[in-house]
């Protein structure tokens, strides 16, 4: 899943989001920190194709995007609301193509802005973004390209973008091109997106992360070609923190530990356990390392740190090709101490 998988809905209770062979399940709590019921299918019986997105508004509605095969060499994107974690998902419903027609062009991703319209981004056959926006009263808004035809030959959108809504209720979106990132964000809610900077630099498709830093910023995490987790904020220069644990991008969330404003990234690292590493918030000089948390885990499992109904680092573990799901919470006691994993 391209996007925060592990939410915590409008009653407190934490959700999870799987990809499963030719659909996306979905796990939610039966109460804040409970048991868990088990997987639901979601969107009806229609067929998927494997890689969706997913994103979540301040009204705690998820927004899931994916591809469905459409016919031959065809494909097309579906949208569903997931608006509480206990209540069933909407059907999937059609919402088209960012080249009118044609095969699946890149994994998609979701933001919702300031009035709850999702927002779904995805590189066209062309090398460019495709965004689709929602009416606020319903329905969609035609397809949009946010750039030409001949800028999206030049930068070439390669790997999944990044969405985010930042705290003014804007909505930005990152994308690795060819030598560097490319940055687009509203000037104001419910305004296009317009280009923002671009910074050179040798970043590894595929492993973009944007996360809400501060009341004006977002950061944008990736991995370059040596191997180092970077941070990124348009007008600065990328930041190096620490050597990526893994493939793949860093989930990250911000929180409050011991009093301070942190980012806490987490990452399946290549020796196959679950690392975190926490830094102070837009102070990536002040350093970073992983710590290993928790037994091994499968070769496809992703980890993903949230926030619980009390404002507490929660952090997920969870391999789609075998359904497993762990679950551990901090402890309460100074620092970053987990508790043991518990299968759920």
């Amino acid at each position: 899943m391209n996007g925060d998988w592990l939410l915590r809905g409008r009653d407190g209770r934490l959700t999870v989001y799987l990809p499963s062979d030719d659909a996306v399940l979905c796990r939610a709590e039966l109460a804040p920190g409970g048991p868990w019921e088990p997987p639901r299918r979601i969107g009806g019986d229609q067929r998927l194709i494997p890689d969706a997105a997913v994103g979540q508004g301040a009204d705690g509605y998820a927004h899931l995007v994916a591809w469905r095969p459409t016919g031959s060499g065809q494909a097309g994107l579906v949208h569903s609301t997931h608006f509480r974690p206990r209540l069933a998902p909407l059907d999937w419903q059609p919402v088209g193509h960012p080249d009118k027609k044609g095969e699946r062009t890149g994994t998609p991703a979701v933001a919702v802005d300031a009035r709850g319209r999702a927002h779904v981004f995805v590189a066209t056959a062309a090398g460019g973004i495709g965004l689709l926006a929602q009416k606020e009263k319903g329905g969609w808004e035609p397809w949009r390209m946010l750039d030409t035809e001949e800028e999206a030959g030049r930068a070439g959108v390669r790997g999944a973008p990044a969405a985010v809504t930042a705290a003014s209720g804007r909505i930005e979106v990152y994308a690795a091109v060819r030598g560097g990132i490319r940055h687009w964000a509203h000037p104001e809610p419910g305004a296009p997106p317009v280009p923002g900077e671009s910074v050179e630099v040798p970043v590894r498709p595929g492993t973009l992360r944007a996360l809400v830093t501060s009341a004006d910023r977002t950061t944008c995490y990736f991995t370059d070609e040596n191997g180092e987790l970077c941070a990124w904020r348009p007008g600065q220069e990328p930041v190096p923190l620490l050597a990526s644990a893994g493939p793949g991008p860093v989930s990250a969330v911000r929180c409050v530990i011991d009093g301070h404003d942190c980012t806490l990234l987490a990452q399946r690292s290549a020796s196959g356990r679950a690392v975190f590493a926490a830094h102070p918030t837009e102070q990536e000089a002040a350093g970073a390392w992983w710590t290993e948390s928790g037994p091994a885990l499968p070769a496809d499992a992703r980890v993903a740190p949230a926030l619980d109904e009390h404002g507490e680092v929660v952090a997920a573990a969870l391999s789609p090709s075998t359904g497993m799901l762990r679950l551990t919470r901090r402890k309460d006691e100074p620092g970053l101490a987990l508790r043991a994993w518990q299968e759920v």
